[in-house]
């Protein structure tokens, strides 16, 4: 394992510095003092620290420690999914211990310093936003496309769920995230330039135009929305709000005081999305 994460940093870094006793099962990782003191700014004999060097340090050890926080959820059976926090580098603590290092050399080891990273929606925040149903929307599809069947429920599972806070935008593309075949997603029926072809990710502008039409609401401002070059079976004319990765994107923006939750479920032929939010959501003009 050190072997090869020299090896890596030797190709990546424009000076050889090296990370040690990294075990990625739980995030440990630690500096030996040989290592620290390969961070002194050249020619002044370990009086002062190369500052590049160690910012490029700090986002390498940011790389191999930091875990995503996974927000609460609902799941298919209306059961609400506790959250799980996330594991970060502390910045500041890292500062402070690494310059000790440096400079005692009494300090043999280094421990790299973690702290938690909390998700933005928790149990609570979910129990409160779901009671209330502020709009919804169905559109239906041939399950016997197998592969447009598919990208619709990958789509469909990447916004279910979503929380939208007041005053927050919700782009599609970067909620959704670019749709290749190794994330999944399959060839499949799309319009471009009003004809009939096929791509990766074909079918989820049905997902994006049955979202479009149940947040079609008081509260809710429509940022950017594009129709196809032509009609499209699943909506009525004009009700349509077609997505690109290199294109266009569907948007929205929550005028709402209180979070929105989208809930979002492919199934049977049938693609569904659900707006709620709490008994005291207000729509707010901003005026």
């Amino acid at each position: 394992m050190k072997i090869a994460i020299l090896t890596l940093l030797i190709i990546l870094m424009p000076v050889q510095y090296v990370l040690a006793d990294v075990e990625l099962k739980d995030k440990k990782v630690t500096l030996e003092k040989l290592e620290i003191e390969q961070y002194s700014l050249g020619l002044t004999d370990g009086l002062f620290i190369d500052e590049e060097k160690l910012g490029f340090l700090i986002e390498i050890l940011e790389d191999r420690i930091y875990k995503a926080p996974v927000n609460a959820a609902i799941s298919e059976d209306g059961e609400i999914l506790q959250e799980k926090p996330g594991i970060t580098l502390d910045h500041d603590r890292f500062h402070v211990l690494f310059r000790e290092a440096f400079y005692d050399d009494s300090i043999k080891k280094l421990k790299v310093p973690k702290k938690a990273v909390y998700p933005r929606v928790d149990r609570a925040l979910i129990r409160e936003i779901r009671t209330k149903e502020l709009g919804s929307y169905a559109t239906y599809f041939k399950e016997t496309n197998l592969e447009r069947s598919h990208n619709i429920t990958l789509a469909a599972e990447a916004i279910n769920n979503y929380v939208v806070f007041p005053g927050e935008v919700f782009s599609f593309n970067e909620v959704v995230g670019e749709r290749t075949k190794d994330r999944g997603y399959k060839r499949a029926p799309v319009i471009v330039k009003g004809e009939l072809a096929e791509d990766i990710g074909g079918g989820i502008c049905q997902v994006s135009s049955t979202l479009f039409n149940a947040v079609d609401l008081k509260g809710i401002q429509i940022v950017e929305r594009y129709e196809h070059s032509r009609s499209v079976p699943y909506v009525p004319p004009g009700r349509d709000a077609t997505v690109s990765w290199w294109g266009p994107d569907f948007v929205f923006k929550n005028m709402y005081n209180q979070p929105v939750l989208l809930r979002a479920q492919s199934k049977n032929g049938k693609m569904t999305v659900r707006i709620f939010s709490s008994e005291d959501v207000e729509y707010f003009s901003g005026e």
